[in-house]
């Protein structure tokens, strides 16, 4: 039962998202740029279903615009994250010996920073923009990735069938392409899937911050930003693109659990 209800809500979410990231390449109500001063600050009606902002712009043709930016940065985020930790945890699980620890020990040393805060370290350096974004992201999270692929690689390393390739003749970049990597497809699912939570969670903070896409380019952080001034006036400018990063989350922690329930081994659908 719990595992339906976290993939049917699950589901249901992380697709309106997608969704709506697709659409907002094609078709927004209004221009999501377009300054309007005379409508500025106006109330959910109509015409704008969630108001305007400060500038008159319209919230809805942002918040949509702002989910194909979170959407795009977490997907690119994702994609750097698990090719470049797979790769080293891929390496290190099978050779084993001196390269083993050595690739772990520059590994655990990237894990004791916490993600976000080594993404701004490395923002420091890149420069604030959607690229670096997914550049910091991408080599925060690797370490994580490259954990997990290495424990998944040092248990399906000894199996029966990964002797047989050997002995068979087959070299070790086939054997290990051929049969350890799909081994770790599983575990690496329900990690990306969690991840692509983690970085829509991260690039918005980076965005609050002024680290992230630069303004007038709509994001639900910036958005988060710039409504701290109006929390008593303009109450709906802060609401709607918290509303949209607490329904993203819940999508892809539901999501998520009913992966891991569906793929782990260990777990049990209920």
């Amino acid at each position: 039962m719990r595992f339906r209800l976290n993939a049917v809500i699950g589901g249901l979410l992380m697709t309106l998202l997608l969704a709506t990231a697709l659409l907002s390449t094609v078709w927004t109500p209004f221009n999501p740029l377009g300054v309007a001063l005379r409508a500025r600050l106006q109330a959910p009606s109509a015409l704008h279903w969630l108001g305007t902002d400060e500038v008159g712009r319209d919230v809805v043709s942002r918040l949509m615009a702002g989910a194909g930016t979170s959407c795009l940065v977490a997907l690119l985020t994702v994609a750097v994250a698990v090719t470049l930790g797979t790769a080293i945890g891929l390496v290190a699980g099978f050779a084993r010996g001196w390269t083993d620890r050595l690739l772990m020990l520059v590994n655990d040393a990237l894990l004791a920073f916490p993600g976000i805060l080594l993404a701004l370290g490395l923002l420091a350096v890149l420069g604030a923009s959607q690229w670096g974004i997914v550049a910091a992201l991408g080599l925060a999270y690797a370490p994580t990735v490259a954990r997990i692929v290495r424990g998944s690689v040092l248990s399906i390393r000894e199996r029966e069938f990964v002797e047989a390739s050997r002995a068979i003749g087959n070299s070790e970049l086939y054997t290990l392409w051929r049969h350890v990597l799909p081994g770790t497809a599983s575990p690496l699912i329900v990690l990306a899937t969690s991840m692509f939570g983690w970085a829509i969670l991260a690039e918005s903070a980076l965005s609050f911050l002024g680290l992230g896409v630069p303004p007038p380019a709509p994001t639900w952080g910036n958005m988060l930003a710039a409504a701290r001034p109006y929390l008593e006036t303009a109450t709906w400018l802060s609401l709607s693109p918290g509303a949209c990063i607490a329904l993203a989350l819940l999508g892809v922690n539901m999501l998520g659990d009913a992966l891991r329930d569906r793929l782990d081994p260990r777990g049990r659908p209920q």
